[in-house]
């Protein structure tokens, strides 16, 4: 019987993976290069340099840009920080006390204001004056920001804790009992200074997000002495009917949290090589 002709092998199949991988890489190139040709090409950008920025528009921010709304955003992201840090180690040592009731209030907590937006919580304090016939935020607005921000924080920072107690050896535990040490005093001296050191990534990214956060004051109406970055910006913008403050207030953003998120990035690699 005659042998059968062998039909010649799909090209597809004699492409090694390395080739079909330079090839699909290549085809990537190619297409980000349209896209960015095509952008190059269409985009007016003598409409958005008038529109987003523009000179005059950007000098009329400062100094105010820096000397009040900067300020601003960085007391309100400061005070928050510390009311969540303080309570959100509460709440992290009542999730893992062998007392039931503080185990349910501290859950409770963690769960409504998890899942309540923040801007929502912002509101309500607003409204307590009117709930509590004569009480009164300490500190004004500093302190209502403070409140909103510390609320929304301490339920996230309460988790990121309650992980970082969690990953702390129970052997230290047992070390610092063997040595006669009492249960408080172990936890305080032992476990959480060495927990403190493993949350700190994730407590910068925490910081990070409040910073974001603080720009919820956009919508409480504050006057021109308590505005931070986004207030401040949008206000320029609405006077002079320009998004260029706008833009100069992100690009005043940017300067913070990147070299902050770059130094959470730098903390987690460290911590996940000290493993």
């Amino acid at each position: 019987m005659a042998d059968q002709p062998k039909t010649a092998e799909p090209a597809r199949a004699r492409l090694s993976p390395r080739k079909r991988q330079q090839i699909s890489r290549g085809v990537q190139y190619a297409i980000l290069v349209v896209a960015l040709a095509a952008l190059v090409l269409y985009a007016d950008w003598g409409g958005l340099a008038q529109n987003f920025a523009k000179a005059d528009v950007a000098q009329e921010a400062l100094p105010e840009l820096f000397t009040i709304a900067l300020r601003n955003t960085i007391i309100y992201t400061i005070s928050g920080f510390v009311f969540s840090f303080v309570v959100g180690l509460l709440l992290a040592l009542m999730r893992l006390s062998p007392v039931r009731p503080y185990r349910w209030i501290a859950l409770v907590y963690i769960e409504i204001f998890r899942g309540l937006p923040a801007l929502l919580i912002f509101i309500m304090i607003t409204f307590l004056p009117l709930a509590l016939p004569g009480f009164q935020v300490p500190f004004g607005t500093y302190g209502q920001v403070a409140l909103g921000l510390g609320l929304i924080g301490s339920a996230y920072q309460a988790e990121v804790f309650r992980a970082g107690l969690q990953a702390v050896p129970k052997g230290q535990t047992e070390a610092a009992r063997s040595l006669g040490m009492s249960a408080s005093r172990a936890q305080f001296t032992v476990v959480i200074p060495q927990a403190l050191r493993m949350v700190i990534p994730p407590t910068t990214n925490q910081f990070v997000a409040l910073l974001k956060d603080s720009s919820l004051v956009l919508f409480l109406g504050v006057s021109s002495e308590y505005v931070e970055l986004a207030k401040f910006g949008n206000d320029l913008a609405s006077q002079y009917a320009n998004a260029t403050p706008i833009m100069v207030a992100g690009v005043t953003y940017l300067i913070v949290t990147i070299p902050l998120g770059y130094l959470a990035s730098r903390l987690e690699g460290r911590k996940g090589r000290n493993r």
